[in-house]
């Protein structure tokens, strides 16, 4: 879709008078607004300069670089096939959740995306935050242990529990942001949120010595995997979409809803007609 420009077409034409006379004709393509939303999860918006048609989409960079390393920790948290720990994939977590994800909100925040580009920034943090504090270089975890192990202890299980929390807060905020995009997005954010809560009871839960927390670590990996069964969806939406595939699939949908939720702008003008 890099071919594409995004802003209004435009066709003209005119002749130079004197010598050398000439026709020119330009032409710009133009993508629909709800293709846009599609390709870019953000409502389209008017920016300078023509980059958008010519560097490519960054957006399914960043859901390769989310998926991929929360897929495995999904399942990882829900011990599925005797998975356990957490320290096996702190290198997906750098490389694809962190690496991936801030690369795309940089491109993406060039292109002019401000929504797309702090959802991929806060969760490329995130990844990088979370695979540091699992790391024994960092020291995060031993800290808190007296005799200096990996072990987690009440201390730590509380004290991290808040930044679940208030990654939970964050996510909420980026679902009431997506209303205005697609159900697939709000379904991602929904499920993170309800994720992180649960996260951030497991680890509380865990800290006082109750056993529910474990159940409730089971709960975070499932909500998770739910997100990240919505982002595959997403996608593989995106890039038919992009690669314009036939036998329908570059037509699958995610419910727009940039024209059921009109944008405070578009409510205004519509007041004044």
């Amino acid at each position: 879709m890099s071919a594409l420009n995004p802003e209004d077409p435009t066709i003209s034409s005119g002749s130079d008078s004197g010598k050398g006379a000439r026709l020119q004709h330009v032409e710009s393509l133009s993508i629909p607004p709800e293709l846009f939303e599609k390709l870019y999860l953000s409502p389209q918006n008017r920016v300078h300069g023509e980059l958008r048609g010519t560097l490519g989409n960054p957006t399914p960079l960043a859901l390769v670089g989310f998926l991929i390393a929360l897929s495995p920790l999904s399942v990882e948290l829900m011990g599925w096939r005797g998975a356990t720990g957490l320290n096996v994939t702190i290198g997906v977590n750098y490389f694809f959740g962190g690496f991936l994800l801030i690369l795309a909100g940089i491109l993406e925040f060039f292109l002019g995306n401000t929504f797309p580009s702090v959802v991929f920034f806060g969760y490329g943090a995130h990844f990088l935050s979370f695979a540091a504090t699992f790391q024994p270089f960092y020291n995060a975890i031993a800290a808190y242990s007296p005799d200096g192990s990996q072990t987690q202890t009440p201390g730590f299980a509380s004290s991290f529990a808040f930044y679940a929390v208030f990654m939970g807060v964050l996510s909420f905020v980026y679902m009431i942001c997506s209303l205005r995009t697609n159900i697939v997005f709000v379904l991602i954010f929904l499920c993170a949120t309800l994720g992180f809560c649960l996260a951030g009871g497991a680890f509380w839960t865990a800290a006082a010595g109750m056993s529910i927390g474990v159940t409730l670590l089971k709960g975070t990996g499932g909500a998770f995997f739910a997100a990240a069964m919505f982002g595959w969806y997403l996608l593989m939406v995106i890039m038919f979409a992009t690669l314009d595939l036939p036998w329908g699939l570059s037509k699958l949908p995610v419910m727009d809803l940039s024209t059921v939720i009109k944008g405070a702008s578009d409510r205004r003008k519509m007041k004044e007609v």
